[in-house]
């Protein structure tokens, strides 16, 4: 029979409690008990995992290696259990989130942190970044993502909406600017960019008289900025133009603070190579996969197509 397992709980709540004795009484065992498996542990790894005195237990450079790849053992294990014995009625443990870092902050999060107020024990380990990480590698269980679904072949995707993207400008630039009337009226005009790493310095516009196609054209790049908000600001100060998304862009344009310029070039989908598309996108993992179907299906994604949707 497989015994790799065998000695782990014992050496985990050994460390955690400090003793032997405190670990057996947790675990309902003998504290002879406890130090037995771990002995045997030791042996069939071939390596010591605790310094015994005593008075105290501290780890071996072996054991704290060995202590990290159990605690991961163990809460998965632990969660799958729960996950099974619950009927799949409600999400259980840590749901690891990659988000889009402006896109997020605005709408995501609030939205998932009201789907923790509904299921108690779901947990949120959340980061907010603009660079596609890799969703099996780092562990993540659902991501958000803006682009086409082409670049992301090897994962589960859905489409949660569409975003329309709109050049604006803030009224005390375009009087001294001028308003740009033409697509080539742009090259003359101080431009907003958000930068990414290996894209283009350009904007996404609609070709005219082609459809729904669009292409990117190539401004002049005044500023470089990663963060939407930071977009954002730039442009309601007056520092130049912007292509904004309708979400981000909305309020400013409903109080004055921008008005939107050459209406025409606007674009939503597609793009050359697909569709412009919001999307999440999650790995394959049990029980997160469990619970990241939580979060794609309730009020989260309600909450993200509602924001997709806002001009």
């Amino acid at each position: 029979m497989d015994d790799r397992f065998a000695g782990i709980r014992e050496f985990v709540a050994a460390v955690d409690h400090g003793s032997f004795t405190a670990a057996a009484e947790t675990l309902g065992i003998t504290g002879s008990a406890v130090g037995k498996s771990i002995s045997r542990l030791e042996v069939r790894l071939g390596v010591q995992l605790l310094h015994r005195t005593t008075r105290r237990i501290d780890l071996t450079t072996a054991g704290e290696t060995f202590l990290l790849t159990c605690r991961r053992i163990l809460e998965e294990l632990d969660q799958t259990e729960a996950f099974l014995s619950t009927g799949h009625e409600q999400p259980i443990g840590r749901l690891r989130v990659d988000l889009p870092t402006t896109f997020g902050r605005r709408h995501i999060v609030p939205a998932l942190l009201s789907l923790t107020q509904r299921f108690p024990r779901l947990d949120l380990a959340v980061t907010l970044q603009d660079r596609a990480v890799d969703l099996v590698s780092e562990g993540v269980d659902l991501a958000v993502r803006i682009g086409t679904l082409d670049a992301f072949p090897d994962l589960v995707a859905r489409k949660l909406g569409e975003q329309r993207l709109i050049i604006c400008g803030a009224p005390d630039y375009l009087a001294r600017r001028g308003e740009p009337l033409r697509r080539d009226d742009l090259l003359a005009h101080d431009c907003l960019i958000g930068w990414r790493r290996s894209t283009r310095s350009g904007w996404l516009l609609a070709d005219a008289g082609n459809g729904d196609e669009a292409s990117y054209f190539d401004v002049r790049a005044r500023h470089e900025l990663t963060d939407g908000d930071t977009l954002l600001n730039a442009c309601t100060s007056g520092c130049g133009l912007a292509q904004l998304p309708g979400w981000l862009a909305r309020d400013a344009l409903q109080t004055g603070a921008l008005r939107e310029v050459l209406p025409s070039l606007s674009t939503t989908t597609p793009i050359p190579d697909g569709q412009f598309k919001l999307l999440h996108l999650w790995a394959a993992k049990f029980p997160q996969a469990g619970r990241a179907d939580y979060a794609s299906d309730s009020s989260v994604t309600a909450s993200l197509a509602a924001a997709s949707r806002r001009r």
